[in-house]
């Protein structure tokens, strides 16, 4: 990837802009992406907007479905039975502070219905009620009547009554009072959205007649009354949501010996097949005894407007208010639901691939052949303002057991005293270049005109080699079909926690990836820290352009097109100062997301190429892609659904999924540790590393898309520590005393 230290470069270069247009490249240069000015805060509180948005709507989405499940009358397990309530009937209200029923007259019968609407049973119900002309009063779940609105509205149209059942059914004696009143403002705001309505009546989930009621729903009975409800309870219980069968339905809902009764249904919470055969007979035995339909209002002489009445055009709006975002919300869901699936089983897919792969490419490299083959290498070291590692950089070529070596620091304007240093070392094989600043390209391309030799290794300013790192990164270029090698980075300075991360990172991630380029021969990147090319293969792509601010990437995928293989040799091991900070990794990382973009953009005319750059077009950049910047995208909103599942859905398979995951991502790693020959004690950093520092890198992909979106221009900064001079991660060798 490209280096941390340099600034941004001043100037496009015209021989390699010409050589790629020559080879019918559509170039977008870095100036020409990202514009003149810098990312705007407003970007930010958009990005945080949109989270906040979609985490309302879950959440909206989450309480509306939150305890909407199957009906029941059934009394909670446990709580005493309450006093009686004065009076001689089910309807509850509380005219003078005092809680009184009241009930129906002889031979009268009100026929309600609760926890509606269902799309496939409410439509049912209605129909039965309208070939009898009986009239009937629903009591609606709110959470249910915003998903069908129209079932609702329909109720209303035809005559019937509408009460309130709470906003998701739930058993209000369980609830706190806040939450409580919360369920009932909610559902009345439901209703003027749905129908244009507000109702007096309410019928608490999980109650049916006085005789049931509890202790514990005392309090809400004498609140809601307080309120200005009418409570209405059931002198019949049809306990039709046993399902215990048409029979046991119809003699359960016929009053005895023709006294007056409200009769308690469901229209929903479950299968209500019964319920709809049932009614039939239950009507027709009500007629043969000469009862008399009414609605609850009608039956206990409330006046036409005191049950349900209609609502003024402000209340009517903000409910359709409430029903768009719930809309939304479902929607969200709902989207989520169907997203979150394939995203994760693309995700284990690629794991599973990653390290068959893997195994396959331990195969491939045992087969390579180390012939000693020692041609002359130029080791090019760019540098700016690495006075805090170059010394030790350098020490480690010049240690290196290769004969024939000469090695170019270019040092680019550097203000801190880098070219001196390295001239005080007094080595001979090592020449120093100084320059006006001009960015790592400028520098690279100057260091690839000095070099003597036809065989170049481009170095970053803070990197370290073994011994045979040379040797063993030079060997598959004697291959001629091979234009460029691909060493394997570690990271140093892994000593605390974000250094162990990111060594995770480059162990697990990087570098299984780069075994899967080598064998799909599809290398998107050969790392800046350590890389070998042929100067006839880089004369042949226009050499290093700074059109990008990742150079690395631009120059391999231009190989890539120029019909060579790259090769990965993770026996060329090289060591690298990572960031010590979370802004130092922010910023190095944000630069990688950014100029891998731009590349990707660049040379996006692969993907319909049917030339020898096809395999780069069809397998690299989608991978590329899909897994650098379209899954870190949505990452984020599939962890806010799992927040959601585990809230929710069910919070044991949610967690299951995400140990299962963990679980799998932890064979990965350490199968990939055993590959790079890495000690396994690194490991009990992953679990945090999937709670902290995925979400870090989440968030920088996202910040390149915006910036890239916006037209801002990102800045360089030096954050070099020169941590990696003395390295205890080097298992003894010689490096480690340079």
């Amino acid at each position: 990837m490209a280096a941390a230290a340099y600034e941004s470069p001043r100037s496009a270069n015209p021989a390699a802009a010409a050589a790629l247009r020559a080879r019918g490249d559509v170039t977008l240069t870095a100036r020409r992406l990202v514009g003149r000015h810098r990312l705007e805060p407003t970007h930010w509180c958009l990005l945080l907007v949109g989270m906040a948005a979609l985490l309302v709507a879950l959440l909206l989405g989450g309480y509306a479905k939150h305890r909407v499940g199957a009906s029941s009358t059934k009394p909670p397990a446990g709580a005493a039975k309450a006093p009686p309530i004065a009076g001689n009937g089910s309807v509850i209200d509380d005219p003078d502070g005092q809680l009184t029923s009241r009930g129906l007259p002889a031979r009268t019968v009100a026929l309600t219905f609760d926890d509606g609407p269902d799309p496939r049973w409410t439509p049912r119900v209605l129909e039965v009620l309208r070939k009898e002309h009986v009239p009937a009063t629903f009591f609606v779940v709110g959470s249910r009547a915003s998903a069908h609105p129209a079932l609702v509205r329909q109720e209303v149209a035809d005559g019937y009554e509408v009460g309130s059942r709470t906003f998701t059914n739930a058993d209000l004696g369980t609830l706190p009072r806040w939450r409580s009143e919360l369920e009932l403002a909610v559902n009345q705001l439901t209703l003027s959205g749905t129908a244009g309505i507000t109702t007096s009546l309410l019928r608490p989930p999980y109650t049916s007649g006085p005789d049931a009621l509890t202790t514990r729903d005392v309090p809400v009975v004498r609140r809601a009354a307080k309120a200005g409800y009418v409570v209405v309870l059931a002198d019949q219980d049809s306990q039709d949501w046993r399902r215990p069968g048409v029979g046991a339905i119809t003699r359960n809902a016929v009053p005895p010996n023709g006294t007056g009764a409200i009769v308690q249904f469901h229209d929903a919470g479950g299968d209500r097949s019964q319920t709809v055969h049932a009614l039939t007979h239950v009507i027709t035995t009500l007629k043969q005894r000469h009862y008399r339909f009414v609605t609850v209002s009608g039956g206990v002489g409330l006046s036409p407007t005191a049950g349900m009445r209609s609502v003024g055009t402000f209340e009517h709006w903000w409910g359709i208010l409430l029903l768009l975002v719930l809309r939304f919300a479902r929607f969200v869901t709902t989207a989520l639901a169907w997203l979150v699936v394939p995203l994760v089983a693309l995700a284990l897919l690629r794991s599973i691939v990653l390290l068959v792969l893997a195994n396959r490419h331990v195969a491939v490299v045992r087969r390579r052949p180390d012939n000693g083959w020692v041609p002359l290498v130029s080791v090019i070291v760019p540098a700016y303002n690495e006075v805090a590692g170059i010394a030790a950089t350098v020490r480690s070529v010049v240690a290196s057991n290769y004969p024939g070596l000469e090695v170019i620091v270019v040092d680019d304007g550097s203000r801190d005293g880098t070219a001196d240093v390295v001239e005080r070392l007094g080595l001979a094989n090592v020449r120093v270049i100084r320059q006006p600043n001009a960015g790592k390209p400028a520098a690279l391309r100057t260091g690839i005109r000095a070099a003597q030799y036809d065989i170049v290794v481009l170095i970053d300013g803070d990197t370290i080699f073994a011994p045979d790192t040379i040797r063993r990164l030079v060997q598959p270029l004697r291959d001629e079909q091979v234009g460029a090698v691909a060493g394997n980075t570690k990271v140093g300075n892994r000593r605390g926690l974000l250094g162990r991360w990111q060594h995770l990172e480059y162990v697990i991630g990087f570098n299984l990836d780069r075994r899967m380029y080598d064998l799909l021969r599809c290398m998107p990147t050969v790392p800046g820290a350590v890389g070998a090319f042929p100067r006839s293969v880089l004369q042949v792509v226009g050499n290093v352009s700074d059109d990008t601010l990742a150079e690395d990437a631009d120059l391999t995928m231009a190989i890539n097109r120029a019909g060579y293989r790259i090769v990965y040799e993770e026996r060329a091991i090289a060591w690298t100062e990572a960031p010590t900070s979370i802004g130092a990794l922010w910023r190095q990382r944000f630069r990688w997301c950014y100029g891998t973009l731009q590349a990707v953009w660049k040379h996006r005319a692969a993907v319909r190429e049917r030339g020898p750059g096809w395999r780069l077009g069809r397998i690299g950049l989608p991978y590329l892609v899909a897994f650098q910047f379209l899954l870190p995208l949505l990452a984020p909103v599939i962890d806010i659904y799992a927040l959601y599942g585990l809230l929710f859905l069910d919070p044991v398979k949610i967690a299951a999924l995400w140990f299962g995951f963990l679980a799998l991502q932890l064979v990965t790693g350490i199968y990939a540790l055993h590959l790079d020959g890495e000690r396994l004690r690194p490991m009990w950093a992953l679990p945090f590393q999937q709670i902290v520092y995925r979400q870090l890198m989440y968030f920088v992909v996202i910040r390149a898309v915006f910036t890239a979106l916006s037209g801002a221009k990102p800045r360089w900064h030096s954050d070099r520590a020169g941590e990696v001079t003395v390295n205890d991660q080097l298992n003894g060798s010689t490096v480690a005393h340079l």
